[in-house]
């Protein structure tokens, strides 16, 4: 009896350790899901712009003659876009970050199983490198998404000034 109750233990315990990383996996999932919605905005906006960007030139015609606003709109709509392409970069980078520090996390878990259930294979140095190379790239994906916070304010800031 005591001896089903150890293998019991011990597949409570191979649980464990393999569910350890899960924890990183649903913070990765949740900032994915963050970041992959402000990605879906950035793209609109892009869009909307390069399409009012079109109409502008479809207006113009083929003599291409632009108004005065039609001008000072052309030129802030090519700033905006050249900002927001830019801005896009961060959040994909971010994006990417997040979706492969889940999938160093996963592996780590794999890794645990491995280890625990075939005790003649010593990964444990791979498994503590892997772990910390999926936090290195959770650290890369916040960073990114900082940088598009700040990058995001400037667009803002210029579309309020261009106003002015």
């Amino acid at each position: 009896m005591t001896d089903f109750l150890q293998q019991d233990s011990n597949v409570t315990q191979a649980i464990q350790l393999i569910l350890a990383p899960a924890v990183m996996i649903s913070a990765c999932g949740l900032l994915t899901l963050g970041i992959s919605s402000k990605f879906s905005t950035v793209l609109n906006r892009i869009r909307l712009l390069n399409e009012e960007k079109r109409k502008l030139f479809v207006k113009a015609g083929d003599a291409k003659k632009f108004t005065l606003e039609e001008n000072q709109r052309l030129a802030s709509i090519t700033r905006q876009l050249q900002r927001l392409i830019e801005r896009a970069r961060y959040v994909r980078n971010s994006l990417v970050s997040y979706f492969i520090a889940i999938a160093l996390f996963i592996s780590t878990s794999l890794l645990i199983g491995l280890q625990f259930f075939f005790r003649d294979i010593q990964v444990r140095w791979l498994i503590i490198d892997i772990f910390l190379l999926g936090m290195v790239m959770v650290f890369c994906g916040v960073v990114f998404a900082v940088r598009d916070t700040f990058k995001g304010f400037d667009i803002v800031k210029f579309e309020v000034e261009a106003e002015d």
